[in-house]
């Protein structure tokens, strides 16, 4: 769950020339993903006419490119190793976690994770490029290091970051896994990185027994309508095909929140709205789809991108988009 068109489409603001428009893409490109599809975390932006994914596979943020959102094929990494300061930010480190694409300020913006399973030492840093075209002769990944960091001592998990714009320009950061849920930080737009002095909002969170899991991670805040939109995953990834992860939406009109379900459930309770969940056990092909962000294209078309477990390759994480149609009383509905 990032992205070219993403909010600024969605919120009206303004977008980089995109070059050659494109095929026009049909409604269900599910049916036609084709190539290198496995991915996990995927992030997706389009420049020109080339759509990338980044995602966790590939150890140091994997890459992949379609032309037609259809198929696609390996296009490398952005990294060859893990920055030093996250190695020794985070001891035991061995790759780096689901990235986020955005452009702003007139360069693309990658944030990226950094942490061991099951732990909250964890890092979020930044790396920019002025292009995605890695025959571009500007193109070129700069790292500028931590962005935030939580320890044992705090009660939240600095993975999964999602950067947003909201509709007056300002820049913020959702982040969270497990712990006390989903955090948004305000950000100092000339740096990407959270504004001195500020402190993060709590946006959404899990009810758990004393020392149980609270799992709730992979925040996507999406601007549509006048309302915020906010996805975020319940429940477990990473278990091939046992994988119980689902997603849930919720809005506010506030990009703070309260964010609540179409039933009014809160957010800070554990509540929203289901979005994507697996059918049965013994239907379904692909298990726990998870980790959702959204994208809108230059024909005005908005697609949810996520991964699942696809049963018939061994549980492979797998790349899976979705057509976003809205519904009359506003809500998002994957087709």
């Amino acid at each position: 769950m990032r992205r070219t068109l993403l909010l600024a489409a969605a919120l009206g603001l303004a977008v980089p020339a995109s070059g050659a428009a494109g095929q026009q893409v049909a409604a269900g490109p599910n049916d036609r993903l084709s190539g290198d599809l496995t991915a996990h975390d995927p992030a997706i932006i389009r420049e020109g006419d080339t759509y990338y994914v980044f995602s966790t596979i590939g150890k140091y943020v994997g890459i992949k490119t379609s032309r037609d959102l259809a198929q696609w094929k390996d296009a490398g990494a952005v990294f060859a190793e893990i920055p030093a300061w996250a190695r020794q930010a985070i001891p035991g480190a061995e790759g780096l976690w689901a990235p986020d694409i955005s452009y702003v300020n007139g360069e693309y913006r990658l944030y990226y994770s950094v942490s061991t399973f099951g732990s909250n030492r964890s890092a979020i840093g930044l790396a920019t490029s002025p292009t995605l075209d890695p025959n571009a002769p500007d193109y070129g990944w700069k790292d500028h290091g931590l962005v935030v960091m939580s320890t044992a001592e705090d009660d939240f998990n600095a993975i999964d970051p999602n950067l947003v714009v909201d509709a007056e320009g300002r820049q913020w950061l959702a982040l969270g896994s497990f712990w006390s849920g989903i955090k948004l930080f305000a950000l100092d737009p000339a740096t990407g990185k959270p504004a001195p002095g500020s402190e993060p909002y709590s946006i959404a969170r899990r009810i758990a027994p004393a020392g149980g899991p609270a799992a709730i991670e992979a925040p996507f805040i999406i601007g549509h309508g006048g309302w915020y939109y906010l996805l975020v995953s319940y429940d477990y990834c990473c278990k091939g095909a046992n994988s119980t992860y689902y997603t849930v939406v919720s809005r506010s009109r506030r990009i703070t929140g309260p964010y609540r379900g179409k039933d009014g459930s809160e957010m800070m309770a554990g509540g929203g709205t289901i979005f994507l969940r697996a059918d049965l056990q013994e239907q379904q092909r692909f298990r726990g789809p998870g980790h959702a962000g959204a994208f809108t294209d230059t024909d005005g078309t908005t697609y949810v991108v996520y991964h699942a477990y696809d049963k018939q390759r061994n549980g492979a994480p797998t790349l899976r988009i979705a057509r976003i149609r809205w519904s009359a009383d506003g809500w998002p509905v994957a087709e």
